[in-house]
């Protein structure tokens, strides 16, 4: 089971910037998102705002993680791959908490479609899909750094957030605003985009209403300048405003 656990996570660590987003539309588009829970508009609502705690949470996590020590995920030539353990920053809380804020993330966005069926399988399918990756990274930084990898180990949980150890782990450290905003933007804006969507979506299932164009019409406006700032951030990234203050640790 874990060496076909190793084959998905090298797989998926490749593929996962073309695999994620089909699969969360596959998921999305096979039910409409629920419109009331048990015939309740308010259970409904407070479900969404569950969901939306939970996606913010997810990218505060991000944010926090990156502002502190970044390292690059995408490995060398989409293979896993480390030139250094990184141990500071929240790396010292998690060992893997860049996943943990994803995970919440898409939990938080299958929660705010809310079909059943959707919220089940996309947390447990993004959730095993993860723990795929995990053991492929674990397997090549096990073999790379050894005992300093294993006493990391065992110092610092896989999945679970050891925050009694932020302090020290982030002692001397300085936050860096803009490169989270270079770094994780496209993240946020995608995030944006796909609520906003999923809302439309739960909107026109069966027709707009009279009374929910004005509604409707927001959703759009809102889609315009996420895309908007979107590209704006892009195209000042390119200009190198962030160069300076986005160096990989």
């Amino acid at each position: 089971m874990k060496n076909l656990m190793l084959t998905i996570g090298t797989f998926f660590f490749k593929y996962r910037n073309q695999a994620f987003p089909l699969i969360i539309l596959v998921l999305f588009i096979s039910a409409p998102p629920a419109t009331a829970i048990w015939g309740s508009i308010g259970l409904e609502q407070g479900k969404d705002l569950v969901a939306l705690l939970v996606v913010l949470s997810g990218l505060v996590l991000r944010a926090t993680v990156i502002g502190y020590a970044y390292i690059k995920r995408g490995g060398l030539n989409k293979r896993v791959y480390a030139k250094d353990l990184v141990t500071e920053g929240m790396f010292g809380v998690c060992r893997n908490p860049l996943y943990v804020g994803n995970m919440l993330i898409y939990s938080g966005l299958f929660l705010f479609h809310g079909n059943p069926a959707v919220v089940v399988i996309g947390c447990l399918l993004f959730g095993f899909i993860y723990q795929c990756i995990i053991y492929a990274e674990e397997e090549f930084l096990a073999e790379k750094f050894g005992g300093a990898y294993r006493a990391y180990c065992r110092d610092v949980p896989r999945w679970g957030l050891k925050l009694s150890a932020f302090s020290a782990s982030t002692e001397g450290m300085t936050f860096n605003v803009k490169r989270v905003i270079a770094k994780d933007y496209s993240t946020a804006s995608s995030t944006l985009i796909a609520l906003l969507v999923t809302e439309f979506y739960r909107v026109s299932a069966d027709s707009i209403s009279e009374q929910e164009w004005s509604y409707a019409l927001l959703l759009v406006a809102l889609f315009a300048s996420v895309l908007a700032l979107t590209a704006l951030v892009s195209a000042l990234k390119k200009r190198g405003i962030f160069n300076e203050l986005t160096t990989a640790h």
